[in-house]
């Protein structure tokens, strides 16, 4: 005991601190998003506040990053509409629990390291794209639905209110920090502004105003739902997209939240904590979640970087739910808005802008594409389509960099230095660099500066040699690297090993009696 006495500080009273205020600003964040996110799935707004506290709390114990916030997100609640729509919620429930499944086989065979293949611009892309999602969803706060369910603007009186009131809250916000540190600057702002229109009881939308979020603990639940093949096809693609969504949300995120605070955290991890707390949802009556970005943002910018933080945002929203639903249903939504639109200006890639004239233009319409198709579409599509697009341009790029250099060396043989990588998209300008009509009778390929990469590279080679073949020619491949070597044993069985290979590298000649490849030292 007085070991521990002894660790306890000043300063670790100060970075609890920090951390559960944190938690508290991103749980009163988190309120009005599970509602909204709730109605655009056609569930109870307590389906979604349900999603949030578990989703979040399991992913904050055990998740890959430290400080990450998780819960009920638009990406999933824009799948899910015709999944309830059509079959109901038990259905939703059910495939909630499927998908938690598929995350978890996704961390077992830890496909989430498959996330450094996002280029950067990519991630520029997502940050943009989700900046202006997350901008253009507050705007809903600022309309109203008439007698018939039509959604309009506010009237003018009114909408200025809270105009004024956003600003307010974005500029305690941005002054906060310059007079104290002690307490995190969007928790300032929205305790200022609610308390000063609770005070005067200004006329302006509040929380309650979306729905109550009084509840109860939420409780365990077998989804109804016959095990049967027929449901099981219903469920399945649903779950496969919502496990894929979420999982490249989540991953995206934690690689951005790790750049910001210098703690990348594990992919894998990131997978099964996900794939465990939706599996967990689906069992407790949630709609499952993923990462939030903008939470994520709110929660670092206000100092959490410890799972305190995400572990108290859960416990404070549980709070919410079952006893304190009637002090935070008095909240104006414009201070929360006001909060997400800091959100949206720290989110928001502006450098993104400034580089654009520096950068290559195939860089910067993959980052306009991604920008685009998230704004939308939804954010897995962006980014499976940003990556193609980058593979694409980056398989052009490598296509224009095959060279050959021909010389006759002292024996009167055509000598090709060949430069640059061979593959599918560098074939044709490989064939293009010989001259198989007016070459001498003896052919040389030196591939000390290539590298022999796919099928197609070896087809190339084959159909080159066939070519001298029958202008009754020899032609022979020298310094081919071992992991070439070993290329064209697999693909094509060409190549017949032999005890005397060299160590520093490997030749390679081609037969025309034959007609086939074969080693011989050089």
């Amino acid at each position: 005991m007085q070991q521990i006495i002894k660790h306890i500080t000043p300063s670790s009273f100060t970075l609890l601190r920090t951390e559960v205020l944190a938690g508290l600003t991103v749980a009163l964040a988190l309120v009005p998003e599970a509602v909204s996110f709730s109605f655009v799935a056609g569930v109870h707004p307590l389906v979604g506040l349900y999603a949030a506290f578990i989703v979040g709390i399991i992913t904050a114990l055990i998740g890959g990053r430290p400080g990450m916030i998780s819960g009920a997100t638009g990406a999933l609640a824009v799948v899910m509409v015709s999944l309830v729509s059509q079959h109901g919620i038990e259905y939703l429930f059910a495939t909630i629990v499927l998908m938690g499944g598929l995350q978890i086989m996704a961390g077992f065979f830890k496909l989430g390291k498959f996330i450094r293949l996002v280029p950067y611009p990519v991630m520029l892309g997502f940050v943009n794209g989700l900046a202006i999602v997350i901008f253009l969803s507050q705007l809903s706060q600022f309309q109203i639905e008439d007698a018939e369910g039509i959604r309009q603007w506010m009237d003018k009186g009114t909408l200025l209110i809270m105009l004024i009131l956003v600003l307010a809250t974005m500029t305690l916000i941005w002054v906060t920090p310059k007079i104290t540190k002690a307490l995190p600057a969007p928790l300032v702002g929205i305790f200022i502004v609610a308390g000063f229109v609770i005070a005067f009881n200004i006329d302006v939308p509040r929380v309650g105003d979306l729905a109550s979020i009084k509840g109860g603990f939420p409780t365990f639940h077998i989804p109804r739902v016959e095990l049967t093949i027929n449901n099981l096809l219903i469920i399945f693609p649903y779950a496969l997209i919502l496990a894929a969504i979420g999982l490249i949300e989540s991953l995206l995120t934690l690689n951005l939240v790790g750049d910001i605070t210098g703690n990348v955290g594990g992919a894998s991890q990131e997978c099964y904590a996900q794939g465990i707390a939706n599996t967990v949802t689906g069992f407790f009556g949630g709609m499952g979640g993923c990462a939030m970005i903008g939470q994520s943002m709110i929660n670092v910018k206000s100092g959490g970087r410890t799972r305190v933080s995400g572990i108290s945002a859960s416990l404070f929203l549980l709070l919410f739910i079952v006893v304190g639903s009637s002090v935070i249903e008095l909240i104006p939504l414009a201070a929360l808005v006001g909060v997400m639109f800091m959100v949206v200006i720290g989110t928001f890639a502006w450098q993104s802008i400034s580089i654009i004239p520096l950068i290559p233009r195939a860089d910067v319409a993959v980052m306009l594409i991604v920008t685009v198709i998230t704004v939308m579409h939804d954010l897995a599509v962006a980014v499976i389509c940003g990556v193609i697009v980058s593979a694409l341009a980056y398989a052009w790029d490598n296509a224009t960099r095959i060279r050959g250099r021909a010389e006759v060396n002292q024996d009167g043989q055509n000598i090709y230095y060949i430069e640059g990588p061979l593959f599918f998209g560098s074939i044709q300008g490989f064939a293009d660099l010989f001259n198989v009509k007016d070459d001498t009778q003896v052919v040389i390929i030196d591939f000390m500066n290539s590298r022999v990469v796919d099928q197609s590279a070896l087809q190339a080679i084959e159909d080159l040699a066939k070519k001298y073949k029958k202008r009754k020619k020899t032609l022979q491949l020298k310094h081919l690297s071992p992991d070439c070597h070993k290329l064209l044993r697999k693909a094509g069985q060409l190549v017949v090993n032999s005890d005397d290979d060299p160590h520093y590298g490997i030749a390679v000649n081609y037969s025309v009696k034959t007609g086939s490849f074969g080693n011989a030292e050089h």
